[in-house]
């Protein structure tokens, strides 16, 4: 893999030509959440608030754990700045000032979609599936207020088709973010997003929070929000975040092993607001579970149409959740219809993280359901997406092209024959 020192350009995909990131980022500026928010619900939920001339985010009276503030207001890291970190080369103390050295207003392509255009050309990408930043950190800390956080969620995306759009010129495809708290609004907005053309949309990989307490996403409560997904052809496209619907796990685990809480006491060297001992444990433990849930709770036997991406999320949970799957098929006969590791590996596609080795993913998936994101302009991505290419040198160069490319594409660009429900 490619240093965060170093970067490779396009010239590192010359043979393939160029490449499908499903993994950018735009940074939300200060109304993003707000210029399309019901007047009503501007004191709930997630709140812009001003401090000494610079905006904040503030859940009620208390400011957002992780989330300093809108994009265009707050100074942004380098990218690829914490690619060692992340990769266990190097500690935070090595950092300096460069989680906090970017001016955003030296970055026009970081908040417009015609300069991210013309970054892209210069850095190889045919089309990215593009991400928010900060909106998928806002759901949980919202929780309990549900209407709020359904709010918050619709006025965002009306922002996202608005300035970056769904499918603009085909080349980046805007990812609106849904949440299933109360399923008629969740397929009124999924309504919406097909209507405005969306071809990959985004909900928590973590329990579905309601009025009753959170429940599994595959509970068949959801089906018809499933079903409508199956028949429309869209990717769901799971994005790591933020207080996600393990906060009581979280928690139980520090118990357990002695801490009075998950939240780190005094100066640690890490880039958590959690233990470092109970982030180590509870790494990969959502997505984990999230995707084992849909697979053990059915989704994938009720309509077997669906189609799901997980992003940012990493690579290494893949084997130990297969791994559990055959288990818990060959201990319990008759659980399920079909092999729980083949419908997952039929109806699943991940990003590994950009430090993840990819070879390892491939010994569980096949290529054709690996794909290639880099997360930039983040500091936890890569300094320019094509050094990606370093972690696929052992690949040939068509199976190269399948996960830098072919695979993107064919998610979203080509949409399924219907499935039977």
């Amino acid at each position: 893999m490619t240093s965060a020192s170093t970067s490779s350009g396009p010239s590192e995909t010359a043979a393939i030509g160029a490449v499908f990131d499903a993994d950018n980022h735009y940074w939300e500026p200060s109304d993003a959440f707000t210029r399309h928010r019901d007047p009503a619900f501007l004191d709930r939920g997630l709140r812009v608030v001003d401090l000494g001339g610079r905006p904040h985010y503030f859940i009620g009276d208390r400011a957002h754990p992780i989330l300093p503030g809108p994009g265009d207001a707050h100074p942004r890291p380098r990218p690829g700045a914490l690619y060692d970190y992340f990769s266990g080369k190097s500690d935070k103390g090595s950092l300096g000032n460069e989680l906090a050295c970017e001016v955003p207003a030296d970055h026009p392509d970081w908040f417009d979609r015609d300069a991210r255009l013309r970054r892209m050309d210069a850095q190889g990408l045919e089309a990215v599936w593009m991400f928010p930043s900060h909106a998928v950190c806002v759901e949980g800390p919202m929780q309990p207020d549900l209407d709020a956080s359904v709010e918050v969620l619709r006025a965002f995306n009306r922002w996202l088709q608005e300035d970056w759009g769904f499918a603009y010129r085909n080349r980046i495809f805007g990812v609106p973010f849904l949440t299933l708290s109360y399923l008629d609004r969740a397929i009124a907005e999924l309504e919406w997003c097909l209507d405005h053309g969306a071809r990959v949309v985004s909900v928590r990989n973590g329990p579905v929070f309601t009025a009753d307490g959170t429940r599994s996403p595959a509970d068949r409560a959801f089906d018809p929000f499933w079903a409508r997904v199956q028949e429309a052809g869209i990717v769901v496209a799971p994005h790591a975040g933020f207080d996600d619907g393990y906060r009581q796990v979280e928690e139980a685990v520090a118990r357990a092993w002695g801490y009075r809480t998950s939240q780190r006491d005094g100066d640690t060297n890490a880039l958590t607001v959690t233990e470092p001992f109970v982030q180590m444990l509870m790494k990969h433990r959502l997505v984990h579970d999230f995707a084992g849930t849909l697979v053990a709770h059915g989704l994938f036997e009720r309509f077997p149409g669906l189609r799901v991406a997980y992003i940012e999320n990493g690579g290494t949970w893949v084997g130990p959740l297969l791994h559990s799957l055959e288990l818990l098929a060959a201990q319990n006969p008759g659980m399920f219809q079909r092999s729980p590791v083949d419908q997952f590996i039929e109806h699943c596609w991940v990003a590994p993280f950009v430090e993840d080795s990819v070879d390892e993913l491939a010994l569980h998936l096949p290529v054709e359901r690996i794909l290639f994101g880099s997360d930039w302009p983040h500091a936890e991505g890569l300094p320019e997406p094509t050094d990606f290419m370093a972690s696929l040198a052992s690949f040939t160069p068509a199976d190269q092209r399948r996960i830098m490319r072919d695979n993107a594409r064919e998610l979203t660009l080509s949409l399924p024959a219907p499935a039977s429900t």
